[in-house]
Order: C-alpha cells, then structure tokens, then sequence
C-alpha cells in the first residue's frame, strides 16, 4: 500500500509533467493518513497544476444538473478553451435537439500523422446530479479546498476527467503536438438520467464517423484508498452492470381519513418496499469478477483479503464460498459487485391530508448483473413483493445492454506499464462496474469503452450522488498526470 502523501510528493518532487513523463517510482507507505505537508503540496505548486486547477473550478461552479443548470452553457465554456488553444471550425462539433435546448454537448477532433491507425475517443459527460445548498454544508457549486479534498457537485463525478480531457487537448494544441493517432473528445449531457436527451447516444446514432474510434476512454475506472491514506487498489473498468428501473404502482378506492382501514395503498407500497430490501439476490461471478477479487485479494494479508481469494476460486455454495461471502458483503461496494441489487429510490403516494390514498407508487432502481435478463427481475420482484394487488412495470430502457469490452494486450499493456510507475506495488485489477456509464452506447455501436485508472476514492464514495461531494487533491492532480500519459502512449502506438 502507498501512502497518498508519498505518491503525490514523489510526483511533484521529481517534476512529473503531464506532457508524457513519466512518475518515479515512491516510497512503502507506513500508517497513518495524508500529513499538512502533502495537503500543502496538493494545493499545485506548478503553473500547470494552477492553470488545471482554475480550468476544474469553471468546470465545477457552472451547475450542469438537468433541473437547474445548462449543459449547453457549460459546452460553450469549453468551446472558448478550445478556440483559444487554436482550434478551427472544422475541429469542433457543437450538438443538441429543439426540444433539449440546454442538454447540448461538444465534440473536437485533434487531427492525428498516421492515416492507417485508428482514431481513439475521451468521452465524457457535462451533466451532474442536482444539489441543493440547503442540504449541503457547503455551497454545491463553488469549488471549495480543504484538508486535502476538493468539495463541489461534481468534483468525483466526473468533471476531474473532464478537465483533463480539455486540458490535454489544449497543451497539446497550443505547442503544436501531432500525435500518431486521431485524438478526439465527446462531452455530452443526460448521463445522470434516464429521461434527458443523452448525447453519447444521440452521437453513436447519429454521428457515428465522428465519433469513430478504435477504442474509448471514459469514466468508471480509478484506485481506491483504504479509507486511511493507503492506496490499496487501481482499476481498469472493462464492463458494467445494466441499469434499469421498475415502478410498483398501488391502488385503492380510498375514503375518509377518520375511518382508516387496513386496506391503504401507501402500507402495500410501504410493506413492498421492505420485502425488496430484505430480499438478497444470490451470488454471481464473472470472469472480470474472479480476476478482480483473486488479484486484489493476492496483496491482501488481512481476513478481507483471505475472503477475496476464496471467493474467486472456491464453488458457489459451498461453506468456504458463502463464508467469503459473508466477509465481502460487510463492504458495501464489494457486496453489490456480487449480485444483482435492487432498492426502492422514489415514493409518491396520497392526494389530500385528510383522505386515505387512492394510489401510491415507488421507483425501484434495479442494477442488473450481466448475463441476467431484466424480464426475469421483473418476475422476481413480484414474487418477493407477494401482493397481487401491486402492479409492477418496466420503466423505459436507458440504453442497449451493456457489452463488456475485450481486455487486448494493446489496452492492458500501457495500463500495466503506467500503474507500476506511478503506483509500485499496487495491484492493478479489471473491475465490473455497479454504476452505469455511456459506454454502453458506443459499445452497441463497436467501440470498445474502457475506464483507465489513475485518480483515486474513499471507500464512502466520497459523496457521489449524493452531500458534499468531494475529490482528494492528490487524487485530481495525480489522476490528471497520469492520464495524460496513457493517452499519449495509446496515441502514438
């Protein structure tokens, strides 16, 4: 395990650039978390990292959410960097529909040398999960720094990338870098819905020779911490669980409310809700799945650690397998790497105050292992639910099936180099997804969509989704390094 503090002070003492130099190799990490001195480093002490870090602030202080903010307004911002770094009218891509004004998005193309080797595409995405300031402790869009964090909606998700990406481009324009291969950049709104108009679709359907690649960067990988300082893992994102969401529905005459009855259709939707979070979906595993668990479990030598290998290799149901299992649930994102997962996210019942309810519903978001059909979840949701007075319908599929992309020697192999410069010692690990990404699109259409590793989260999730998201200053600096590396090896091979 590395000491964050160690990583970071390894990379700013030896003038690690993001321009294709290389990190040196740090120091075994002892105990303890990140001290003042590497707070202090993190705050960037190269005009890079200043330019990058005010670049991020724009990014995170302009509200992108679909309710309150503007992805078009964002995508704007970013097309005024990209002109002032020399982009033309035939580089960039300005998108959007009539009826989704302010779900815009940009695209830009960074012509490469080679005219046989194939284009590769960063994609990601402009929008955020609304916040509202009265819940947070901080103001949600303005980038606030402290004791090592950044704070801000988005700040996680995923506009650290997102900089990069435009950062990158941008230096590498300015100074008049050709590299071999076409770079392009997708950045597109309606990731965070299921309703907005999604533009990595709306690109894979209807610009594909734009957008066309031989492969595509995008969000879902990273490291992860021990929650203490520790870098214990990076991942490389090959795959994902399928995202789709069901709507329980219950209805009764109703009446007076100062004659209540048992019959009320907020206690079916109420007593529904607890079968499901009660239910436990059983194990699976998949290959991604085994080598994750069996290669992070391998630098382990803690009962986590033990649990891992077991898992991965001892038969589903057997003692040895449903005790590993029963270490790894204890981790909230290893328990949903496991299994499909279901949890009921939206209630809305009742029409007045002083009458029982005639129709209550609820919002069950379902993450779907792959390989399971979302019609059979379908019927085990009303088999747990038991109550033939519900109804239970299959909201409107986000997008195709998730594809788990092949993991080809070409993508592991800069992957593998990089993490053992910048990361010695860490074991770097295929993962599967629990969340839901664009990828999935371009993958319907034959782009591979890969999330490289590089930054790095807490074990909480540092409030993605949901209050004071935050991202470790370390994580977004070392993160940005890092990636600008693998992509200019990937463009030049």
């Amino acid at each position: 395990m590395k000491r964050l503090r160690q990583v970071l002070t390894g990379a700013v003492a030896c003038g690690v650039m993001a321009t294709g130099a290389h990190a040196a190799p740090v120091g075994v990490a002892g105990n303890g978390g990140l001290s003042a001195q590497a707070v202090e480093i993190g705050k960037g002490t190269r005009p890079d990292q200043l330019a990058f870090r005010a670049l991020y602030k724009e990014l995170v202080e302009t509200d992108s959410s679909i309710t309150t903010g503007s992805c078009t307004l964002l995508a704007d911002k970013v097309e005024a960097h990209l002109r002032a770094a020399g982009f033309t009218d035939a580089q960039i891509t300005r998108f959007a529909v009539p009826d989704h004004p302010k779900e815009g998005g940009i695209v830009a193309v960074l012509p490469g040398s080679s005219k046989t080797l194939k284009p590769i595409l960063l994609l990601g995405h402009l929008d955020v999960v609304v916040a509202k300031r009265e819940d947070w402790t901080r103001d949600p869009y303005t980038l606030i720094e402290e004791n090592g964090y950044f704070y801000g909606r988005g700040t996680s998700d995923m506009k650290a990338m997102d900089a990069t990406w435009i950062d990158l481009l941008s230096r590498w324009k300015k100074a008049g870098y050709t590299p071999k291969r076409t770079v392009k950049m997708a950045l597109t709104c309606g990731e965070e819905t299921s309703w907005a108009f999604n533009g990595a679709n709306w690109l894979a359907n209807n610009k594909r020779d734009l957008i066309d690649a031989e492969f595509a960067l995008n969000e879902g990988g990273g490291g992860r911490t021990d929650g203490h300082g520790n870098i214990v893992q990076q991942s490389l994102h090959v795959g994902e669980k399928f995202a789709i969401n069901y709507q329980i529905t219950a209805t009764n005459p109703g009446g007076h409310s100062s004659i209540p009855i048992r019959d009320n259709a907020i206690y079916e939707i109420a007593e529904a809700l607890l079968k499901v979070r009660d239910y436990e979906f059983p194990l699976m595993l998949s290959d991604t799945t085994k080598a994750y668990f069996g290669k992070l479990g391998a630098s382990r030598s803690d009962a986590m650690g033990a649990a891992m290998r077991t898992i991965a290799s001892a038969p589903i149901g057997s003692p040895e397998s449903k005790a590993a299992e029963a270490t790894l649930n204890t981790d909230r994102s290893f328990h949903s790497m496991l299994r499909t997962t279901c949890v009921g996210t939206l209630v809305e019942g009742g029409h007045a105050n002083n009458a029982l309810p005639q129709k209550a519903t609820a919002n069950i978001n379902c993450r779907v292992f792959p390989g399971i059909s979302v019609e059979s979840v379908q019927e085990k949701l009303k088999e747990i639910m038991a109550d033939p007075r519900l109804t239970i319908t299959m909201e409107k599929m986000r997008g195709p099936v998730a594809k788990a992309p092949p993991l080809t020697p070409q993508i592991l192999g800069p992957v593998e180099r990089l993490s053992a410069q910048y990361f010695p010692g860490v074991p770097l690990v295929p993962t599967m997804s629990t969340g839901a990404t664009d990828g999935i699109f371009l993958e319907a259409v034959g782009i591979p969509s890969y999330g490289p590793p590089g930054g790095f989260g807490d074990p909480d999730g540092n409030g993605t989704h949901g209050l004071n998201e935050r991202r470790s200053v370390a994580s977004v600096y070392i993160g940005r390094d890092f990636l600008s590396d693998l992509v200019k090896d990937y463009a030049n091979h």
